[in-house]
């Protein structure tokens, strides 16, 4: 399979993950709003908001081969976390998930002009029990504020991890195995 892409993403994190499956891309944002309609649940919502940001791509005229789109949110008690609005908010967050376990949602999506295909891969994630002075210090590094859920698991919020089921790199923000598969699948329809 030999073809190039586009990554509808500005993560640097999305952006080294796709290096390592060696598909060539060029990667540009978008701008799309990532608001939850009502009565979606995060399931759907990951997945509206990763094929949006593809066919968003497509629409700026990126259409001379596909374009992934991505999103990621983190769910506990079946309510999408998005990224802290500030300290107050990363920390209310971060002690939900203290000591219990919630799910990492990511979807991805390729589109060009005439058709585009998803999925959404869950995790499990595990986190041990977190005491105010960790929370505190975790944020004070900058690294919980541009992050859904308010923690980075390939940085130091990988500390907090007890237990993962499913695919890390999900988790990271995207899924090696699965974009591969859909990216086959996708050329081949």
């Amino acid at each position: 399979m030999q073809t190039a892409i586009y990554l509808a993403s500005a993560s640097p994190r999305r952006k080294e993950l796709l290096t390592q499956l060696g598909i060539e891309f060029s990667q540009f944002s978008v701008d799309a709003d990532e608001s939850q309609l009502a009565d979606e649940t995060p399931l759907e919502l990951v997945e509206r908001l990763a094929r949006l940001k593809a066919q968003t791509g497509v629409a700026m005229g990126y259409t001379d081969r596909p374009v992934l789109g991505s999103d990621t949110v983190v769910v506990i008690d079946n309510q999408s976390l998005g990224k802290p609005r500030d300290k107050a908010d990363f920390m209310a967050t971060l002690k939900r998930l203290s000591g219990r376990s919630h799910q990492v949602l990511t979807a991805i999506a390729f589109a060009t002009e005439h058709k585009v295909m998803s999925c959404v891969v869950t995790t499990q994630v595990s986190f041990k029990t977190l005491s105010e002075q960790e929370l505190a210090a975790y944020w004070q590094t900058g690294e919980p504020q541009d992050k859904a859920g308010g923690y980075g698991i390939q940085g130091l919020g990988g500390r907090f991890v007890t237990n993962i089921s499913g695919s890390y790199f999900a988790v990271v923000g995207l899924p090696l195995y699965e974009c591969e598969k859909l990216l086959s699948e996708f050329l081949s329809r």
